[in-house]
């Protein structure tokens, strides 16, 4: 696919599918352009190479072979770009976690960074609210940084005494979940000024 020249990290699709972005050990985060156009949707099923397929899923991959483009790549991270994710209904801007400790949000109709947030730690993930105002980084500490996108700043910083996971929103931003080292889904509420409080926890035992 080419762009990086060392290995990636994470991928993730833009909110109307027509770039991917990637981001390397290389300290770069690269936007590919595809052809929705070229690519042919069916609900068929293949079998290749042993596995059965989704032919829908075959022609995605074959338009990342033969119709992509390297739209951008960005420089500006001193450390690997370790996670990434686009905005949710903002198909231009998205957000970069690395181990130099900053978060940085960029627009692909431009070369710079839209805005750099320093944090505590190196990063590991990232996830942005559904409504597009918060955005939640982890680092390798197990602290988890808020950062507010319109107010343009850190809200909240919550430490945590286990190993923080991963880390996602539910879809109306007012709910936060992480998994973590002890086999237990944590759900917690944000509330207003991002008042942070655990609401309930779901055991390994309990989801088997």
């Amino acid at each position: 696919m080419g762009g990086h020249s060392s290995k990636i990290h994470s991928v993730d699709w833009n909110s109307d599918g027509r770039r991917l972005a990637s981001g390397s050990f290389d300290k770069c985060v690269c936007v590919f352009s595809l052809d929705r156009d070229k690519v042919v949707n069916t609900t068929c099923i293949s079998l290749m190479n042993g596995y059965v397929i989704n032919k829908s899923i075959w022609f995605w991959l074959m338009a990342l072979l033969f119709s992509q483009r390297l739209e951008h790549k960005f420089r500006g991270h001193t450390d690997s770009v370790d996670q990434l994710c686009w905005h949710a209904t903002h198909p231009d801007l998205l957000a970069s976690a690395s181990g130099d400790k900053t978060v940085r949000i960029w627009d692909s109709r431009s070369q710079k960074p839209l805005e750099t947030f320093p944090t505590k730690g190196e990063n590991i993930n990232i996830t942005w609210s559904p409504d597009g105002n918060t955005i939640a980084v982890g680092n390798k500490e197990d602290l988890i940084t808020f950062i507010d996108v319109r107010a343009k700043k850190i809200r909240l910083e919550q430490a945590f005494k286990f190993e923080v996971n991963e880390i996602c929103w539910n879809p109306t931003s007012d709910l936060f979940f992480l998994t973590n080292g002890l086999g237990c889904i944590c759900i917690h509420r944000l509330g207003i000024g991002l008042r942070f409080w655990l609401i309930k926890t779901l055991l390994k035992n309990a989801v088997e």
